[in-house]
């Protein structure tokens, strides 16, 4: 299952992570959202243990919403030593999403 990431808990989740990680910004209220969040569950399973995939409510957790300038949901951030290395915005296939995941291994 993917991890609910907040603004308290990113820098540990993800930035001081040593697997590389895979970020969900997404909303309740954002129909593309519901399409991309059971893909990203799937992911989740599949790299468990490989890679850190895990979800951020941009309504609940303002602050790393801004921090990365997230303007349009759904919009999935690629970190791999802590630093940001890759982004999709927008509904693509799984192969997409896991491709971009694979090129951090």
């Amino acid at each position: 299952m993917a991890l609910e990431i907040t603004d308290a808990n990113f820098e540990e989740l993800v930035l001081k992570s040593d697997k590389p990680v895979l970020v969900d910004f997404w909303a309740e209220w954002c129909g593309p959202c519901r399409m991309v969040g059971p893909v990203v569950e799937e992911l989740a399973k599949e790299y468990e243990g490989k890679a850190v995939i895990g979800k951020v409510n941009v309504d609940l957790n303002s602050n790393i919403s801004a921090n990365y300038g997230i303007r349009n949901i759904p919009t999935l951030l690629y970190f791999k030593n802590g630093e940001l290395v890759d982004k999709q915005v927008g509904v693509v296939p799984k192969s997409a999403l896991a491709a971009k995941l694979d090129a951090q291994m």
